[in-house]
């Protein structure tokens, strides 16, 4: 069995998404973990977490042979990649950022909720400025897709600020960041 093979298998067996691994340069191996959906102990991933994983992979990897210096395990952060289908499937409604391989009407990089189309292929919906707009876009043509994050301050969820058209100033009442100005 190959050492990305041993790892998948040892952070699922755990009861954790594996999110993406990386092998950098000079031996290190960078594991990023996350809960699964519904998770009943907790939304986020903890560094308890983080220590479990670590110490059933160091054991794991050298069962399987694998040569690594350093291991590092971490939560995918507040901006997780959206890599296999099922984290599309998961994230259903949420924002992202989404960057495509090529540039569609000359623009590559998009911000908005992220939705199904009826014929089971994606879409992103967007404001542009000249109003709300839907892409449609295939996952072999994403270069990278992060979701977009949303800070809880003391139980207060800040969403992302909305993206305002070019030269438009807000309404003086107009509430940023949970704030009327």
């Amino acid at each position: 069995m190959n050492w990305q093979a041993a790892v998948e298998r040892t952070v699922t067996g755990l009861g954790y998404d594996l999110v993406d691994v990386e092998r950098s340069a000079r031996g290190l191996l960078r594991v990023f973990i996350d809960r699964l959906p519904n998770d009943p102990t907790g939304e986020f991933i903890t560094v308890d977490d983080c220590e479990k994983v670590t110490r059933q992979l160091q054991h794991v990897l050298e069962v399987e042979g694998c040569a690594y210096e350093r291991l590092e395990v971490s939560s995918p952060g507040l901006d997780r990649p959206l890599k296999k289908l099922a984290d599309y499937q998961r994230f259903v409604g949420e924002q992202i950022e989404l960057m495509l391989k090529l540039p569609f009407q000359g623009r590559k990089k998009y911000q908005g909720v992220l939705c199904t189309s009826e014929d089971g292929g994606w879409n992103i919906v967007f404001n542009d400025g000249k109003g709300e707009q839907s892409l449609a876009f295939a996952l072999d043509e994403v270069r990278e897709a992060r979701l977009v994050p949303v800070v809880d301050f003391k139980g207060r969820r800040f969403q992302p600020a909305p993206v305002a058209p070019a030269g438009n100033e807000p309404p003086a009442d107009e509430e940023v960041g949970g704030r009327k100005q």
